[in-house]
């Protein structure tokens, strides 16, 4: 199921606004920042789909009766670009075990690429729920095989897929791959450039995060 923001007014519109914008995304923090507070905005969101289960809580009053999340959560993202929404999110997930997924895009000179896997950190997914954390969704080649090799780890008994921005294309690959999983979208932009860069959509999210890096 495909949970897509783009049309609902809420303030992760302005957020999303603000990763985009030129002149922001001069300032790093508030980059990151941005993307924090959207991890935060769709661990809320994810958080009404777990299972709950009622717990007595002791005040200096009496008893309260409060439902607690019940499952196993674990949070991953593929390494640099999706690591400020990884903590939002875990700001919220406060207990959730994590992963983490080294990948990234080896170009050739004919404009062609590959996406690359060179390390893995994963607890045993078995019986998780696992939430699948990137700001982008270009083509969702790299979306795919991270996931697949975090599968070697146990298989998930539910997948959630959290980006801030998607491509119609890398959406559309996604659900095809996934089609069981709960996909969660800031904005989906129509365009996907040769070199496989959503337009509009905001540029490199690890650089303007990390700070430019030298291509393979």
């Amino acid at each position: 199921m495909v949970h897509d923001f783009s049309n609902k007014n809420s303030i992760l519109q302005r957020f999303i606004g603000e990763l985009r914008d030129v002149d922001i995304q001069k300032d790093p923090l508030r980059f990151r920042e941005n993307l924090k507070r959207i991890g935060e905005i769709f661990a809320y969101e994810v958080s009404h789909t777990l299972r709950y289960e009622n717990h007595e809580v002791e005040t200096p009053l009496g008893i309260a009766n409060v439902n607690y999340p019940t499952e196993r959560v674990v949070l991953a993202t593929i390494l640099r670009a999706g690591l400020p929404m990884h903590q939002g999110m875990l700001n919220f997930f406060d207990r959730a075990e994590n992963a983490f997924v080294s990948a990234y895009r080896m170009h050739h000179k004919d404009g062609t690429f590959e996406i690359k896997v060179e390390y893995i950190s994963c607890p045993n997914l078995e019986n998780s729920v696992l939430i699948m954390v990137d700001p982008m969704l270009a083509t969702g080649a790299s979306m795919e095989i991270a996931i697949n090799a975090l599968k070697k780890f146990g298989n998930p008994k539910h997948l959630h897929i959290v980006a801030a921005i998607a491509s119609v294309e890398g959406l559309n690959n996604v659900k095809r791959k996934f089609p069981d999983a709960d996909i969660w979208i800031g904005a989906v932009d129509e365009e996907l450039t040769a070199r496989s860069y959503i337009v509009p959509g905001l540029g490199d999210a690890g650089d303007l995060s990390y700070g430019k890096k030298i291509q393979n």
